[in-house]
């Protein structure tokens, strides 16, 4: 059996973490087994991150690595018909998603104090006061830094809303009128794509990046057309 550690579900989303969204929904799309672990216990986390999986014993964090590790162990019914250029976009928009757009919503939701109040309620209001006191701003100062040595902290924040704005932007125009991000098919992006996408759009986070997602009816479209196929 799969165990999953993350943290609890959040803003009505089955996790306000887009990275532990992405791993429930591509098991579920997998037909994977798999239960959740929702305490959310960063310090267990072998990289100091969740989520992670243990996997009859077998341990792995991270979840590009996780999702490979699935396929190797369980199968590949998602992505195994894909072509070498489909592969290529698959890639490209990963990183869009997860090492450019995630920035710029942490920038959103951690840094800017309207997004940061309802992120700190989601993701530590649970804790025990003394504890919650203490993580919380240790947990911003932390993504703030890592926010500024990845570059993205640097600029200022019309800028970085910008630079969502143009993801946003990409997306839905390469999502056009299909169902899937590639097709008529879903494969393991869509795990990404709903994720990073319903995160921004159904978070109670209200701001410039949010109201330029919602300016696109078709991105709507997708994340329920997700929610529906395989969170029903």
């Amino acid at each position: 059996m799969i165990t999953v550690y993350q943290f609890a579900p959040a803003f009505g989303l089955p996790n306000a973490s887009p990275f532990c969204m992405k791993l429930e929904t591509y098991l579920r799309m997998a037909a994977l087994p798999f239960t959740l672990d929702n305490r959310g216990d960063v310090m267990k986390a072998p990289k100091g991150k969740l989520p992670y999986i243990d996997d009859d014993g077998t341990v792995v964090a991270d979840t590009a690595f996780i999702i490979e590790h699935l396929k190797a162990r369980h199968g590949d019914p998602l992505d195994a018909s894909l072509t070498p250029q489909e592969r290529a976009l698959s890639t490209a928009f990963e990183r869009l998603f997860e090492e450019d757009l995630y920035w710029a919503v942490v920038q959103t939701r951690w840094i800017e104090q309207s997004g940061w109040l309802l992120t700190k309620a989601a993701f530590f209001g649970t804790m025990p006061a003394p504890l919650r006191w203490i993580i919380a701003p240790l947990a911003r100062r932390g993504l703030r830094s890592e926010m500024r040595g990845h570059g993205m902290g640097r600029h200022s924040a019309a800028e970085i809303h910008a630079i969502g704005c143009r993801d946003v932007t990409a997306v839905s125009d390469f999502l056009a009128d299909k169902p899937y991000m590639l097709g008529d098919r879903p494969h393991s992006l869509d795990a990404t794509a709903h994720a990073f996408l319903a995160n921004l759009l159904w978070a109670p986070v209200d701001s410039p990046l949010r109201r330029h997602a919602q300016r696109y009816p078709n991105l709507e479209a997708y994340c329920q057309r997700m929610k529906a196929t395989f969170f029903a």
